[in-house]
């Protein structure tokens, strides 16, 4: 189980945290959690609303999307330091865009996605790296979903 202590260790491992002052790490301590899951754990399925945005600190997580008439379809594999769970931030579209699946023993770094959002809201600072970040994860992620249907599309002629 992890204390404080190591969510502070952890929180201040994560590249995307490197240039937060100490006031804004320590918002960041005050609202995580880590969490464990082994594998073939459903986190979130495509479609639902989850209330939590996760780092990985360890392990794999299979995200995939439903295509009709192709089934659940892998998209990404999220490893260490990657993030699961970024729709939970989205001001109006709080619905997730795929399923995440465990797929080896993952340790997790957990916010509540209304707590993270109200920190962000008092320290513009640390609202401007989180949201920053997650437009380079939500444009990366939409290269992947395309890459992927243009394999489909490319399957069909």
């Amino acid at each position: 189980m992890y204390n404080q202590v190591d969510i502070a260790t952890a929180i201040n491992s994560i590249p995307w945290f490197f240039n937060l002052s100490q006031g804004s790490i320590n918002r960041l301590c005050s609202i995580a959690s880590v969490v464990s899951f082994q594998s073939g754990h459903v986190i979130f399925n495509e479609g639902e609303q989850h209330p939590n945005f996760y780092i990985i600190l360890i392990g794999k997580v299979r995200l995939e999307s439903y295509i009709p008439g192709r089934g659940l379809m892998p998209l990404f594999t999220a490893e260490a330091l990657d993030v699961v769970g970024w729709s939970s931030l989205t001001p109006v579209v709080r619905q997730t865009t795929c399923t995440a699946i465990v797929e080896s023993t993952t340790n997790l770094l957990r916010f509540n996605a209304k707590a993270l959002t109200a920190c962000c809201e008092e320290d513009c600072d640390l609202g401007f790296v989180i949201m920053r970040r997650l437009t380079n994860i939500v444009a990366s992620r939409l290269l992947a979903h395309r890459l992927n249907l243009l394999e489909i599309i490319s399957c069909h002629k």
